[in-house]
């Protein structure tokens, strides 16, 4: 079985209101893929049900052999935690934690996560990614004092550690100037090597593209024209 497994799948808004319609959607184990869309065309909705994060009215999804349409939401959120690093569109960061504790966090609550570094220590692991991502001196300050940039980066360095199966990226560089975004990337695509994990990474950036191992158009997977 594929990482990511769609058939027939339909969200909507409302009743009448479909926004995707997605009849067959695969993602292999390990491989980066890269989506693009308009605007409105359903790019974070696709990312939001790969995640758990939102429900289909119609089809079924599978990701990593689990489907995710039997599971409660308690049991969501619990697979979400282990096996899925989201680096979401607007960071849904913690306001009253600083830097460190934001990115340590995922690994605090779930033991499966945190098992995976082994016998590292959990903020020196931390560390080590703030480092990577260029935020390393801003560990102790509190998230909201952040450009979007830094808290963009911090995102990211909270999704990627503990390596999950799973990574799924929103924009994820869309507020990172050249350097950084480059910076980023490299780093993004040795964690998903060294881990063997699949990606779903959405831009407006096509220049990106032929950095993935697939670029797909939503609008070839979606039968529902954008609104």
């Amino acid at each position: 079985m594929p990482a990511i497994y769609m058939r027939n799948v339909v969200y909507s808004y409302r009743a009448g209101k479909e926004i995707l319609r997605i009849p067959r959607f695969d993602v292999a184990r390990g491989e980066r893929v890269f989506v693009f869309g308009r605007s409105g065309s359903g790019k974070t909705i696709l990312l939001g049900l790969v995640a758990g994060v939102l429900h289909g009215q119609k089809g079924e999804i599978q990701v990593l052999n689990e489907d995710l349409r039997k599971m409660s939401s308690h049991r969501r959120d619990a697979f979400r935690g282990t096996h899925i690093g989201y680096i979401f569109q607007l960071f849904n960061l913690i306001s009253y934690l600083n830097v460190i504790d934001n990115i340590t966090l995922p690994c605090r609550l779930i033991k499966q996560r945190r098992r995976r570094l082994g016998e590292t220590d959990l903020r020196q692991a931390a560390e080590k990614m703030a480092s990577q991502l260029g935020v390393e001196a801003l560990l102790y300050e509190n998230v909201t004092r952040l450009s979007v940039g830094q808290q963009q980066r911090v995102a990211a360095a909270r999704a990627l550690l503990g390596n999950p199966e799973v990574i799924i990226a929103d924009e994820p560089t869309s507020a990172l100037d050249f350097d950084q975004r480059e910076r980023f990337l490299q780093l993004l695509f040795e964690r998903c090597q060294e881990a063997g994990s699949t990606l779903i990474f959405v831009s407006h950036d096509r220049s990106l593209a032929p950095l993935f191992d697939r670029a797909i158009s939503l609008d070839d997977i979606n039968e529902v024209g954008g609104e």
